[in-house]
């Protein structure tokens, strides 16, 4: 086998895999964004939807993780193509991850359901959850890309989301200060937004491996980070 087919050959599997990854971050996008909407309309039927399509998001990195030990086994990718093929697998435990969280969310909703609202937490709740949604968006792209430096303007936004996540924290301290009955609803919508927090953090990860890409280094400042509510309790 000539050493031109060979490399047709490893550049072929690996814009498949790329491929899944792709399909991979289209439902964890929905996800995000539908179970932000199940919150804030109270939707059971969505909330559930949400829950059912975790499934696929794993069977995608299972099925990542398998091609890519196959084309490590069968194409011995050298260091530079090695380091782009494993860097696959950390993007896809990082979208899984933010499956997961998505799930949680949903989860917590069927929960939300039978408690009173807590005035403008929905709301905020998905005003994060679109900016994490647009994050992973333009992450993904940036990885896909090799665009380094909108990878890094991912990575920026990072802070914003921790600064809407400590608004929100105080204001849910507030609530239940104000009336002991809301401690519950405030507790669950609390780890729902330390969920999308976390969902941000994922997102930068993925951002990160796209700069690891490009210079072959990882970032070497720890990047901005806003979460001050532990301070707070």
């Amino acid at each position: 086998m000539s050493e031109q087919h060979i490399i047709s050959a490893f550049d072929r599997d690996l814009e498949e895999i790329q491929a899944h990854i792709m399909s991979m971050g289209g439902l964890v996008e929905d996800a995000i964004r539908n179970a932000a909407k199940s919150l804030e309309t109270r939707d059971e039927e969505l909330a559930q939807q949400v829950r059912k399509s975790d499934k696929a998001i794993d069977e995608l990195e299972d099925l990542i993780n398998e091609e890519t030990a196959r084309l490590i086994a069968l194409r011995a990718p050298t260091a530079s193509d090695l380091r782009l093929v494993l860097s696959v697998l950390k993007v896809s435990g990082n979208l899984e991850r933010i499956g997961d969280y998505a799930k949680n969310i949903a989860k917590r909703t069927t929960v939300l359901v039978e408690t009173a609202e807590v005035s403008g937490s929905a709301v905020a709740l998905r005003r994060m959850a679109r900016e994490v949604r647009s994050m992973l968006h333009d992450a993904l792209d940036a990885y896909i890309q090799r665009d380094a430096a909108k990878a890094e303007e991912v990575i920026e936004r990072d802070e914003e989301v921790d600064q809407m996540y400590n608004g929100l924290f105080r204001e849910l301290l507030t609530h239940m200060a104000e009336d002991p009955r809301s401690i519950s609803a405030c507790m669950h919508l609390h780890f729902i937004a330390k969920n999308i927090e976390r969902m941000g953090d994922h997102v930068t990860a993925v951002a990160e491996q796209a700069i690891y890409l490009v210079t072959g280094q990882r970032p070497t400042e720890a990047r901005p980070k806003a979460d001050k509510t532990s301070q707070t309790i």
